[in-house]
């Protein structure tokens, strides 16, 4: 994360708002001691749970996911060893 004195930011605000809002936060800090830290409000807080992928988190997968039509599996594949 980069640290950016506060004179600098002045300048270069819009520009670094923008890469903020892109997910890259920065600090501000004044005399090199930080100050601020700057970052998107979309992005969840560290206690929030993240969902990636496709329909995440509305579909449950049963424990038995993997036993499921076991019994129709054998029956049509001949399950006999």
């Amino acid at each position: 994360m980069e640290t950016i004195n506060i004179q600098e930011t002045k300048t270069h605000l819009s520009w670094l708002i923008e890469q903020a809002a892109k997910g890259e936060p920065f600090v501000i800090a004044i005399a090199d001691k930080p100050l601020v830290k700057v970052i998107p409000l979309n992005v969840p807080k560290s206690d929030q749970k993240r969902r990636v992928g496709f329909l995440a988190g509305h579909i449950i997968v049963p424990d038995d996911f993997d036993q499921m039509g076991s019994t129709e599996i054998e029956r049509i594949f001949g399950g006999d060893k």
